[in-house]
């Protein structure tokens, strides 16, 4: 079904490919707001290994597996033989004899390469230090939902280059959006996003700026994204990441006034309302944060059925644009 079998950054799929789980989301988001539900995954099952906290990753990947008639298993390290020496490549083999794919929530983003590596069965990045593809698979939903088009728009990212800008860079790049990454000197996104989205913006003429400046970034800017300035792994860095980002870099009332009149706001979430953004914007009229955190459900469930499923077990033609 789709092109490359493992999702780790989302430079491995297609702008194809990603169009054709945003028009399988529609059809699940459409069909489960009518109260349908289709048994495509019966009898196939989801590893989850975490070696993170989760909300969104872990309950939308397990709701959405029971939706589609499969089951998820959640796992943390600390549960499995990993926590007593076992390599990420035996478990990864030995997982791949018992379930249909592989899902992987890591510190280290090596440690979801090396799984796909290894394993038989699809591996899906759940989060990773440098990637966030599942989310940006949600993102990207959800800006066609409310905007009605990638190519055009332009995406402002204020906060820190983490790996849900990383993403986003790629995916937007990918869509013909075109994106500023407004961010401290020294909290740029990794090199290799860059060079991603670089590569995929010359075929799709998007533009992509990496700024210190985040009035530049979000002078008529259609999407307002923002993230935590401290990632999970980075609480010691706090009181010295707060300095650097506040007031400059914090979403509020003022700076987002210098986006487009009908610009939206998002974000990843968890929040911490009150440092990168106010509870004045992410509560307010144009913010569609919830409508994000759902599409999670929805791009998953898509992303779950185009691989591990043949064309001819799919109920729906190729390519059908959203109503």
């Amino acid at each position: 079904m789709l092109k490359d079998r493992d999702l780790l950054t989302l430079a491995e799929f297609s702008s194809e490919d990603i169009v054709r789980i945003l028009d399988v989301a529609h059809i699940l988001k459409s069909e489960r707001k009518q109260g349908v539900h289709r048994n495509l995954l019966a009898n196939r099952s989801l590893a989850m290994l975490f070696q993170k906290p989760s909300t969104r990753t872990r309950v939308s990947f397990e709701a959405g597996m029971a939706e589609l008639g499969g089951h998820a298993i959640n796992l943390t390290a600390a549960e499995l033989q990993l926590s007593r020496g076992e390599t990420i490549e035996d478990t990864a083999r030995t997982l791949s004899r018992y379930v249909d794919c592989i899902l992987g929530r890591v510190h280290d983003h090596q440690d979801v390469e090396r799984l796909a590596k290894a394993a038989d069965a699809p591996v899906i990045n759940g989060l990773s230090d440098r990637y966030h593809p599942c989310q940006a698979l949600a993102d990207l939903q959800t800006m066609r939902e409310v905007k009605g088009r990638f190519q055009g728009l332009k995406v402002a990212w204020v906060g820190d280059g983490n790996n849900i800008c990383n993403t986003l860079l790629v995916a937007s790049a990918k869509m013909g959006i075109s994106m500023d990454v407004a961010c401290p000197e020294g909290y740029d996104p990794y090199p290799e996003a860059l060079a991603f989205a670089r590569t995929a913006s010359s075929e799709t003429d998007a533009e992509v700026r990496v700024l210190h400046d985040p009035e530049t970034a979000l002078s008529g800017a259609d999407v307002v994204v923002t993230d935590g300035f401290v990632s999970m792994g980075k609480e010691e860095e706090r009181a010295d990441r707060l300095k650097k980002f506040l007031p400059r870099f914090q979403v509020n009332g003022e700076t987002f006034a210098r986006a487009k009149p009908d610009a939206v706001f998002m974000h990843c979430l968890p929040a911490h309302r009150g440092e990168e953004v106010t509870d004045e914007i992410i509560d307010g009229p144009r913010s569609v944060v919830w409508e994000e955190a759902e599409n999670r459900l929805h791009a998953q469930k898509a992303l779950l059925c185009l691989l591990l499923l043949r064309e001819e077990e799919l109920p729906w033609p190729m390519m059908i644009e959203p109503s």
